[in-house]
């Protein structure tokens, strides 16, 4: 069944996240705002991919010293998706 939602980040310059999930596997990424090239490039990398996998390559990436990131924050995502 998928699953849609809609993820808030804090400490990026994108304003959300918007994930398309179908079980375990990643359906479609959107990020509104951040830098483009490289937001497209994490969204078109992980279609398709397991979610667990994704957040194990992910999480805690940083940007800048801002203790996160785009890919970081979208690996929070994800896992409060699990959750859900």
């Amino acid at each position: 069944m998928a699953q849609s939602t809609i993820y808030y980040p804090k400490g990026t310059c994108s304003q959300a996240i918007l994930i398309e999930a179908d079980g375990e596997h990643i359906v479609s990424v959107q990020f509104v705002g951040g830098c483009s090239g490289n937001t497209q490039g994490i969204a078109a990398l992980v279609r398709g991919m397991r979610i667990s996998d994704v957040i194990e390559r992910l999480e805690g990436i940083d940007c800048a010293g801002r203790g996160t990131s785009c890919p970081d924050q979208l690996a929070k995502a994800l896992r409060q998706l699990t959750r859900e």
